[in-house]
């Protein structure tokens, strides 16, 4: 379970940074335009803590993905 657990974090960290890439944006604009956007200070020390650490939570996620303009698909595997 807990490589399972690792596993995700490292995921969800990657992910982000790479749609990040895509945009050609950096973490510390992501805090910026999550700040913008929810009027609750982000900064990019504490975005990166949250990926690094894996305790950012599914909202976050979507959010993120709402601020770089891409949705997020369920694609069932059977």
């Amino acid at each position: 379970m807990i490589k399972y657990n690792m596993y995700m974090i490292v995921l969800a960290k990657e992910q982000i940074r790479s749609l990040l890439a895509l945009k050609g944006l950096t973490q510390k604009k992501l805090a910026e335009l999550i700040t913008l956007k929810t009027g609750k200070n982000c900064s990019q020390n504490s975005l990166s803590k949250k990926l690094t650490r894996g305790t950012i939570t599914y909202n976050e996620v979507m959010q993120i993905a709402d601020l770089l303009e891409f949705d997020v698909n369920y694609i069932s595997r059977i």
